[in-house]
């Protein structure tokens, strides 16, 4: 049975315990504050966690591959500062223009990082390490690096970051669901196609799990690399301008930094961090449980610094499960690790 059949027919031991762990975490918060259960608290998770989502539907594709990415936060600050440093000089307000010039930079970025890791030949996460800093130089250093608040951010980016797709009252008021959740649900949809649904997909998983075996099979592994960096680039691109968006402001050095949430949150989620291995909804859930966790402690009583300590808890866990549940595969076939 190919990988992608077996992907395909399971809900893994790992998406079980998850969805448990949040349906456990929100009925011990609820029991501790009741106020937790309200329409408000969903949707601003809804929204914060949006934008991670985005760009962790291309980390699952890089991941798969058997790469990593940790400059794609640089690579949608970049696309999101250009194209709104843009349209303030030139005085265009139109979000098609945004998203345009925002991915286009994406993409290219993502372009750069893959002919880097195919040309040098070293691990992923020493090379996009290197282009974080180098994308983000070339930014503040030959764009610009003011900050560029409320008060000259052009509006339709405004307007966006606050639309909603519906309003509900309740006690604390008129609640909206963010438009956010469109470009999140597209960004699932499409990475479900391009997994189960086209030979790309096929390829990545291939080359995840061998890619001399991948190559063999007449996959090209530059064109690969190639579609999967500039897969992130690209929504990467697309969750910094839904962010500058939300936060109605560009400063030049948001972002950068946040990376390792999202990486650990598909960690979580149960993709392979050799590649090879990682489910989509996997991955929704290990970013969902990090952002309820930063959302959620508040009703708890507890400061926010006990979000490093239960998100460090949950990635150390899963790395344990995981390994354990190689070592047991390998027994059962009788091949032994060292």
């Amino acid at each position: 049975m190919s990988e992608g059949a077996i992907q395909r027919r399971r809900v893994s031991a790992t998406e079980g315990i998850l969805a448990c762990v949040v349906l456990l975490y929100c009925v011990m918060v609820a029991a501790v504050n009741p106020a937790f259960l309200s329409v408000e608290t969903l949707f601003d998770i809804v929204r914060s966690s949006s934008t991670a989502v985005i760009v962790g539907m291309g980390l699952l594709l890089v991941m798969l591959s058997g790469g990593i990415d940790v400059s794609f936060m640089s690579i949608a600050l970049f696309g999101s500062y250009v194209a709104a440093y843009l349209m303030i000089r030139l005085k265009i307000d139109s979000l098609a223009f945004a998203f345009a010039v925002s991915i286009g930079l994406g993409t290219t970025l993502g372009l750069v990082n893959a002919l880097l890791v195919n040309w040098l030949n070293l691990p992923p996460f020493i090379i996009t390490l290197g282009t974080q800093n180098l994308f983000h130089g070339v930014m503040t250093t030959f764009i610009s690096d003011k900050t560029f608040g409320a008060g000259v951010m052009p509006s339709v980016l405004s307007k966006f970051g606050s639309a909603t797709l519906f309003t509900l009252k309740t006690r604390q008021g008129v609640m909206g669901l963010t438009v956010a959740v469109i470009p999140m649900c597209l960004s699932i949809l499409l990475t479900w196609f391009i997994v189960y649904r086209t030979m790309t997909g096929r390829g990545v998983v291939a080359m995840g799990n061998s890619p001399e075996s991948a190559r063999r099979a007449g996959f090209n592994l530059l064109k690969l690399r190639l579609f999967t960096y500039g897969y992130i680039g690209a929504l990467a691109a697309v969750m910094g301008v839904v962010y500058i968006s939300q936060v109605n402001a560009v400063y030049p050095n948001k972002l950068v930094g946040n990376e390792l949430m999202i990486i650990a949150g598909a960690v979580i989620g149960g993709v392979k961090d050799t590649g090879g291995r990682g489910k989509i909804l996997g991955v929704i859930l290990g970013i969902a449980i990090i952002y309820l966790l930063n959302s959620t402690l508040i009703f708890l009583g507890l400061s926010s610094s006990w979000n490093n300590f239960f998100v460090g808890t949950l990635l150390v866990a899963s790395v344990a499960v995981t390994s354990w549940q190689n070592r047991r595969k390998n027994r059962k076939n009788l091949l032994f690790m060292e």
